[in-house]
């Protein structure tokens, strides 16, 4: 993990709607460059929506979603389309249809890296160092990969993007503990090549593990927050969170400052 502390992303008082219903209420967040950044939550909470709202897939109603790009600039990037936001330095992997099953593991690759605007082949050198199961399955139709496979494309087909900040929505999902396993392995491999990272995940023990710092949501707003490490030995995050799934009333969790935490962390 090389977290500097600077951000590279800044999200302030984000909030976003389905239909009439505000799902996020006002979401804080910083991504420091070079991090590891964990969302956690129980269902409903408002987690892959806030990925979702990053990237410009749900448009944001209120708030900032400020990046900071590879020449320095800060750019708000709520309104921009996620064409726009990759060609910034930032690109994601939903948990659902990451891939395009139809075409082949190399065709997928292209697309990726063209939307970021190309160096196919340098790229695709690179990523095949991290993921190397992924050539010899490169004329393969995507939809012939095993469960693990899609997941490690759906990826690649991101970080082939060259991006700076790579933001995952439940990369576990529905996978086998093993390759399970190897997925927060990759993502390990991937912040260790210099890439943030702003992770959603149901795991969310070995995702803090894992992780430089965590953000705990309920009902679309911050309740908790801290390096992920303290976050997986809090009292109040185990009982509410981390223990038993029948107990997920996170209402006796009081939020950290956002001032507060960032002084922690950069000690």
């Amino acid at each position: 993990m090389n977290a500097t502390g600077d951000p590279i992303l800044s999200v302030r008082g984000l909030v976003a709607r389905y239909g009439e219903d505000d799902v996020l209420r006002g979401v804080s967040l910083d991504v420091p460059a070079g991090a590891v950044v964990a969302v956690i939550g129980p269902n409903g909470s408002g987690k892959s929506t806030l990925l979702k709202t990053i990237y410009g897939l749900v448009r944001a109603r209120r708030g900032e979603v400020v990046f900071r790009d590879r020449d320095g600039g800060a750019r708000d990037l709520v309104g921009m389309r996620p064409h726009a936001i990759t060609r910034l330095g930032v690109n994601m992997t939903p948990q659902l249809a990451n891939v395009f099953a139809d075409m082949s593991v190399r065709e997928n690759l292209e697309i990726g890296a063209e939307v970021a605007g190309g160096r196919f082949a340098d790229r695709l050198e690179q990523t095949l160092g991290l993921f190397p199961a992924l050539k010899p399955a490169l004329p393969k139709r995507a939809a012939t990969l095993s469960g693990g496979q899609r997941q490690m494309l759906g990826i690649a087909r991101a970080l082939i993007a060259d991006p700076r900040l790579l933001i995952l929505d439940e990369p576990s999902a529905g996978l086998a503990p093993a390759v399970v396993d190897e997925v927060f392995a990759k993502v390990n491999a991937i912040n260790a090549a210099g890439v943030s990272i702003l992770m959603v995940e149901q795991k969310a023990r070995q995702c803090l593990a894992l992780a430089d710092y965590g953000y705990v949501l309920d009902m679309g707003q911050n309740r908790m927050e801290g390096a992920g490490k303290a976050l997986l030995a809090d009292p109040a995050v185990i009982d509410a969170y981390l223990g038993s799934r029948s107990r997920l009333d996170l209402s006796a969790l009081k939020r950290r400052p956002l001032s507060e935490s960032n002084e922690r962390g950069s000690q």
